[in-house]
């Protein structure tokens, strides 16, 4: 199977950016200590608030279990009231 990077932008709602960023550094912690978790990274635009984390997954495996995992699950509960936008990419390389 092939390794399978995600990219994702979340843009915060106006004031909550850093509260955002809490339950992002969270997420981070605990998704690099999954199994099938190659990287994960968290950026944040020198322009403006929106944060960016690259991730790459050994397998589809890997991801969907990430997917499913509890953390993730409140991570997602957590986030839904600060961000304004929320874009997310499977990639594969070509």
């Amino acid at each position: 199977m092939e390794a399978i990077s995600v990219t994702a932008i979340l843009k915060p709602k106006e004031q909550l950016a850093e509260r955002l960023l809490e339950e992002l550094q969270k997420v981070q912690k605990a998704s690099r200590q999954e199994t099938g978790c190659l990287d994960y990274t968290l950026h944040q635009s020198i322009e403006d608030e929106t944060f960016v984390l690259h991730e790459k997954w050994q397998d589809m495996d890997a991801l969907e279990s990430h997917i499913a995992s509890s953390h993730y699950e409140e991570y997602r509960n957590n986030i839904a009231e600060l961000v304004s936008a929320r874009e997310v990419y499977k990639l594969k390389v070509l």
